[in-house]
C-alpha cells in the first residue's frame, strides 16, 4: 500500500497514543486515521485487526490498535448515516449511535470470517441507529412488541387498502398478519402512542377556526363530591333522633340562630350549642369511617 509506508506518528482522537508502541508492534503510525482514503483504510484495517488478535485486552498497545481501527473506519458509520439525512436534526446523535455500532463490530470481528469488515460492520451500525430510533422516537413508552407491531400493520394496512381499495377491517388485517384480532386492537391502540401534541395547539391554523383541544375538555366536577357526602350521610341522619334532626333542620336548613331554636324548644342557647356539637360530631365520626 502507497500510504502504509509514508505516513508519520500522531494522535488520534479515541486517545490513542504515538508513544503506544505502534513502531513496536510493527504497525504503520497513522497521524489521521479518519482522513485515510477508504482503500487505504482496508488494507490498514486488515493489519490491525491481525495485530488486535494477538494483543491483550486493557494494554496500552490493545488500546492503541483498537482506537485506530475505530477512526480508520468511521467512514462506515457516515456512510450508513446517509440513509437517515431525512432526519438532519438528528445527525450529530446517530452518527454517535453509529459509532457504538462499529466498535461492537471490531470487538466481535475475525479476519478468519474471511469477509470484508465493512460488509460486517455496516449491519452492526445500522442496526444501533435503527434501535435508538425505536427507543426514542416514540411519545409514549410502549413494550418493543407493540412497537414492532406497529410497523407490521402499517405494511399490512397499505397491502390490504391496494387490493381491497378501502381500509381494511381488524378481522382482515388478523387473518393477513396471522393474528388474534384483540393483538391487532392492542397495536392500533398502542400506535396512537408514537405521537403526541399538546393540547393548547389550535385545531388549526385559521384565526376563526376551532378552539384548541385544551378549551373543549371537561374538568372534574365540584358537585361530584357533594353527591357523594350526601349519600354517605343519609344512614346516619336517619339514625339520629327526631328531635336531633329537627335541630340540624332548624340550624342549617332554616338558617335560625341558636337562641331562636333554644326558644322553639324551651332550652337554653348553651343546651343547643352543645346538642349541635354532639350531633355534627357524631356524623364527623360517622363520615370518616364510611370514607
Amino acid at each position: 500500500m502507497s500510504t502504509a509506508s509514508t505516513v508519520t506518528t500522531g494522535r488520534t482522537g479515541y486517545g490513542s497514543r504515538p508513544g503506544a508502541g505502534a513502531a513496536e508492534l510493527d504497525l504503520p503510525h497513522v497521524p489521521r486515521p479518519a482522513e485515510v482514503a477508504p482503500r487505504d483504510a482496508r488494507e490498514l484495517s486488515r493489519l490491525f485487526f491481525a495485530r488486535l488478535a494477538l494483543l491483550e485486552e486493557g494494554t496500552r498497545e490493545h488500546s492503541y490498535v483498537r482506537n485506530t481501527l475505530i477512526e480508520l473506519n468511521l467512514a462506515l458509520v457516515r456512510y450508513a448515516a446517509t440513509r437517515f439525512r431525512h432526519r438532519a436534526d438528528q445527525m450529530d446523535d446517530i452518527v454517535q449511535v453509529g459509532t457504538i455500532g462499529l466498535i461492537k463490530a471490531i470487538d466481535r470481528f475475525e479476519l478468519s470470517r474471511e469477509v470484508e469488515f465493512a460488509t460486517f460492520a455496516v449491519p452492526y451500525v445500522t442496526g444501533e441507529i435503527k434501535r435508538f430510533f425505536r427507543d426514542t422516537s416514540w411519545a409514549v413508552h410502549v413494550p418493543r412488541r407493540l412497537q414492532e407491531l406497529r410497523l407490521d400493520l402499517a405494511k399490512a394496512t397499505d397491502e390490504l387498502s391496494q387490493r381491497l381499495d378501502r381500509a381494511p377491517t381488524t378481522a382482515q388485517l388478523a387473518h393477513h398478519l396471522g393474528l388474534d384480532e384483540e393483538e391487532i386492537v392492542e397495536g392500533i391502540v398502542a400506535g396512537n402512542g408514537y405521537t403526541a401534541g399538546s393540547i393548547d395547539l389550535p385545531a388549526d391554523d385559521t384565526s376563526d377556526g376551532p378552539p384548541a383541544l385544551a378549551d373543549r375538555l371537561g374538568g372534574p366536577d365540584a358537585a361530584l363530591e357533594t353527591v357523594e357526602d350526601v349519600e354517605s350521610l343519609k344512614p346516619l341522619l336517619a339514625a339520629l333522633s327526631d328531635r336531633e334532626r329537627r335541630i340540624l333542620r332548624m340550624r342549617f336548613g332554616d338558617e335560625m340562630t341558636q337562641a331562636e331554636i333554644g326558644a322553639e324548644l324551651g332550652v337554653s342557647q348553651m343546651q343547643v350549642s352543645r346538642l349541635l356539637t354532639r350531633i355534627t360530631a357524631r356524623l364527623r365520626t360517622g363520615l370518616l369511617a364510611a370514607g
